[in-house]
C-alpha cells in the first residue's frame, strides 16, 4: 500500500514520456490505440488511489480510533493524515474536471448536430458556402463530412478525392471516440496531456495515411495537405477533426516517406505500462482493505 498506491502517479509520467517517441515511429493506427488505451487505464488507476488515499481518512475517524484504544491494540497509520486530505481535495478536483470535460464535448457535439440539421439521413457530405475554407468529420450516426465552398475551390479534382477520403477515415475508423477518451483520460489525469497530444496527432496521421492509400498516391496527398492547410482559414470547430490542423508540416513530411512499421513489440510495451498501472492500483486496494479491516475488528 504504502509504494503501490504511488506508482500509477510515476507511470502517468514515464507514459507521457514514451508518447511522442512512439507516435513517431509506430504505424499511427497501432500506436492511437495502444496510447489511448494506456492512457484510459492509467487514469483510471490514478483516479482510484485518490480514492483509495481519501479512503485512509477512514482509519483516523474518531470511533475507530476510540474503539482501538479500548481494545488495546495498537493502530497502524496506511497513510500520513495531510496525503490523505490532499487526495480527497484532489479527488475533487478530478470530478470537475472530468465533468467539465463531459459537458464540453456534449455541447460541441450538439452545435456540429445543428449543422446538420436538415438534412436527409443518408446525406454523407454537406457542402456549405462559405468563403472560409474548412474540411472535417462530424462524428455520430450517420457521420457527416462537412466541406465549404471555398475549400472544394481550393482544390483540384484529385486533391478534393484526398480530401474526402481523409475524412471518411476518421468517420470509419471511430477516430472521434478516440480523441474523446484520450480527452475525458486527461481531464482526469492532467500528467497525461502529452499523450492527448500524441493521439490526436497520430489520428490525422492515420487518416492521412488511409488517403493516400484510397488515391494510391503520397505525393498527390502531400500536395492536397499542403495547398489545404495555405488555404484554410483560422476560424474552426473546437473539437473536430479537421484536415489541416493538427502539425501539419510534420504530416506532409511524413508522407514523403514511406509508412511507419506497425513495431508490435514497443506498442505492447506501451500498453503494459497502462496495465501495470491498473494492477497496482488492485493491489494497493486488497492491501488498504486489509489495513482497515485489522483496524475495524
Amino acid at each position: 500500500m504504502r509504494f503501490d498506491v504511488y506508482t500509477p502517479l510515476l507511470l502517468s509520467l514515464l507514459l507521457s514520456g514514451v508518447a511522442p517517441v512512439i507516435g513517431g515511429r509506430v504505424a499511427p493506427a497501432l500506436a492511437a490505440r495502444v496510447l489511448t488505451s494506456a492512457a484510459v487505464l492509467t487514469a483510471a488507476a490514478t483516479t482510484w488511489t485518490l480514492v483509495l488515499l481519501a479512503a485512509a481518512l477512514l482509519g483516523d475517524a474518531p470511533p475507530v480510533v476510540r474503539e482501538a484504544r479500548e481494545d488495546g491494540r495498537r493502530l497502524v497509520d496506511p497513510v500520513p493524515e495531510v496525503i490523505g486530505l490532499a487526495a480527497a481535495v484532489a479527488l475533487a478536483v478530478v470530478v470537475w474536471r472530468v465533468h467539465r470535460a463531459v459537458r464540453a464535448e456534449r455541447r460541441t457535439r450538439r452545435a456540429l448536430w445543428r449543422l446538420c440539421a436538415g438534412q436527409p439521413a443518408d446525406t454523407e457530405l454537406i457542402v456549405a458556402a462559405s468563403e472560409v475554407p474548412q474540411a472535417f468529420a462530424i462524428p455520430g450516426r450517420p457521420g457527416r463530412i462537412l466541406v465549404t465552398s471555398a475549400m472544394l475551390g481550393a482544390l483540384a479534382p484529385e486533391e478534393r478525392r484526398v480530401l474526402l477520403a481523409h475524412e471518411r477515415a476518421h468517420l470509419t475508423h471511430r477516430h472521434g471516440p478516440l480523441v474523446t477518451a484520450a480527452t475525458l483520460a486527461v481531464a482526469a489525469n492532467p500528467l497525461l496531456a502529452p499523450v492527448r497530444s500524441a493521439v490526436v496527432f497520430l489520428v490525422e496521421r492515420w487518416a492521412d495515411e488511409q488517403a493516400a492509400t484510397a488515391v494510391g498516391d503520397r505525393r498527390t496527398t502531400a500536395r492536397a495537405l499542403a495547398r489545404a492547410a495555405l488555404t484554410a482559414g483560422r476560424a474552426r470547430p473546437a473539437c473536430t477533426l479537421n484536415f489541416t490542423d493538427r502539425a501539419v508540416t510534420r504530416r506532409i513530411a511524413a508522407l514523403q516517406t514511406s509508412p511507419p512499421p506497425q513495431l508490435w513489440p514497443a506498442a505492447m510495451a506501451v500498453l503494459a505500462l497502462g496495465t501495470l498501472a491498473a494492477l497496482l492500483a488492485a493491489d494497493a486496494t486488497g492491501d488498504l482493505l486489509g489495513l482497515l479491516s485489522g483496524m475495524l475488528s
